[in-house]
């Protein structure tokens, strides 16, 4: 059987749909160069790994596996950062739908977990994220800091929605205020998105 490797996947939306929020200088250079080198170097690893097993040959399995961690991250994380976003015009400011219901129910409104929210990725130390994430054991929702691309990440709860707080996500527009830069992003989170991504995943455990 065939391997495949990590592909960058295709904005929804041009680089220039998102402003004022994010530029199109900014989002381009986010897309085609930052994101693109997590794949490319995910994917180098693979072969490398590949290469080796096939070859009967050691590598630094120690080193490996936290790079791997690190650019597989990275990816991921991005792909949950292009997906919930949307440009300006089409976005609804405030959740909906069933997520909006269990958003009021986890954290009594809606203003109260963008608070939350907004102070967890404003206090990540260093490079990182923040990301709503699903427990479905609890069937609760609830908010991950997540440093660099791997750490402090909960095993096996669900993502919903992620904002990437790297300097590189809005130094060109922000400069090294990353609070007006989260501040901007709720202008633009795709919240019908997000929504039906709840809702899928829910009835798929049920």
């Amino acid at each position: 059987m065939s391997k495949e490797l990590y592909k960058l996947p295709a904005l929804k939306y041009g680089y220039a749909d998102l402003e004022p929020y994010i530029s199109e200088e900014q989002l381009r250079i986010h897309h085609e160069k930052h994101h693109q080198a997590y794949v490319t170097n995910v994917n180098s690893l693979l072969q490398m790994m590949d290469k080796a097993r096939k070859e009967g040959m050691d590598f630094d399995y120690k080193a490996t596996a936290k790079a791997v961690a690190f650019n597989l991250g990275g990816h991921v994380l991005h792909d949950y950062f292009w997906w919930g976003m949307t440009p300006a015009g089409n976005a609804t400011k405030e959740p909906v739908g069933e997520l909006a219901e269990v958003i009021k129910e986890d954290f009594g409104s809606f203003e109260r977990f963008k608070k939350e929210f907004s102070q967890t990725a404003s206090t990540v130390e260093g490079s990182g994220w923040a990301a709503l994430t699903f427990c479905n054991n609890t069937k609760r929702l609830g908010i991950m800091q997540i440093e660099k691309h791997n750490v402090n990440a909960f095993p096996d709860f669900s993502i919903l929605m992620a904002i990437d707080v790297w300097e590189h996500a809005y130094y060109l527009d922000y400069k090294n205020e990353r609070g007006k830069f989260i501040d901007a992003f709720w202008n633009i989170v795709n919240w019908e998105e997000i929504d039906r991504y709840f809702r899928k995943f829910q009835h798929s455990k049920e």
